[in-house]
């Protein structure tokens, strides 16, 4: 692949993996140029950087396989910090990419649906239900048992562009302080409580919520605040039933004290 590449940019590139899981990303450097190359980039590439939501696209070019490649500007800059997702630019690029209706629409058109609720539950209850999950472990049947009653407070909720991986290492800050979130392969349609929520509960304290949600530009209420355990804990017996899958059971146990953290808050602040 590296080879390929050094073949289609020319001589003077040099090209060198940018690591990751899927091992389909690459810098390219030539002098003072620099792109950041992946392989397979979905086309909603091209809107997220027309938004200004990633890096400039440069280019696009298809391999004589198939494979498509795209090449983005490299920027200078670094990961945000986890203290850092408390800051209003984190806020303001959530509530752009949630407003924006030509992400949408192109999302739409590249045959997303959007997920419900109701899916997503009936979804993880067949696939913890196919296991033995449910007969070793009292806190996913606690766990399905919640979801299943604050299924109603989920419906009739609006459906946005959401990135699906909020973490603090998917959000480049430039040397000239324009942020980008990056890494859009999970990206969904779905309730925008999928996003923000997991901000909120991952980085902000609980005493500043408010505060934040008034920078994103949504009121806090009883409701969103069920919504918003309602994903993470979906999310959470996601994340424990995959690593179940491969036998990864120190993963597994983090993501089980995550659902009993979730479970215990849920039963004595929310359904109480």
């Amino acid at each position: 692949m590296v080879n390929w590449f050094e073949n289609v940019l020319g001589k003077g590139w040099e090209v060198t993996p940018a690591g990751g899981l899927t091992g389909d990303a690459y810098f390219a450097k030539k002098k003072d140029k620099r792109l950041f190359l992946k392989r397979n980039s979905s086309p909603f590439l091209a809107v997220l950087s027309a938004e200004g939501i990633v890096p400039k696209l440069v280019w696009t070019k298809r391999m004589e396989n198939g494979d498509v490649i795209t090449a983005q500007e490299w920027m200078e800059g670094r990961e945000l910090k986890p203290f850092e997702m408390q800051h209003h630019q984190v806020a303001d690029i959530l509530r752009k990419i949630h407003h924006s209706s030509e992400l949408l629409h192109m999302l739409m058109r590249l045959g997303k649906k959007p997920v419900t609720s109701d899916d997503s539950f009936y979804e993880i209850k067949e696939r913890i239900y196919s296991t033995e999950l449910l007969k070793t472990y009292d806190d996913i049947q606690i766990a399905l048992t919640y979801l299943e009653r604050l299924l109603p407070t989920t419906r009739e909720q609006r459906q946005v562009v959401c990135h699906g991986d909020l973490n603090h290492n998917n959000l480049l800050l430039t040397n000239k302080g324009h942020l980008y979130l990056i890494d859009w392969d999970n990206a969904i349609i779905a309730d925008p409580v999928t996003d923000f929520g997991m901000v909120m509960k991952s980085y902000i304290p609980n005493k500043d919520w408010n505060e934040w949600l008034k920078k994103y530009g949504a009121d806090n209420d009883e409701h969103l605040i069920e919504r918003m355990y309602w994903y993470l804990l979906l999310d959470a017996l996601h994340y424990f039933s995959w690593h179940s899958e491969r036998n990864e059971n120190e993963k597994k146990l983090e993501r089980l004290k995550n659902i009993q953290e979730l479970n215990a808050y849920i039963g004595s602040s929310i359904l109480d």
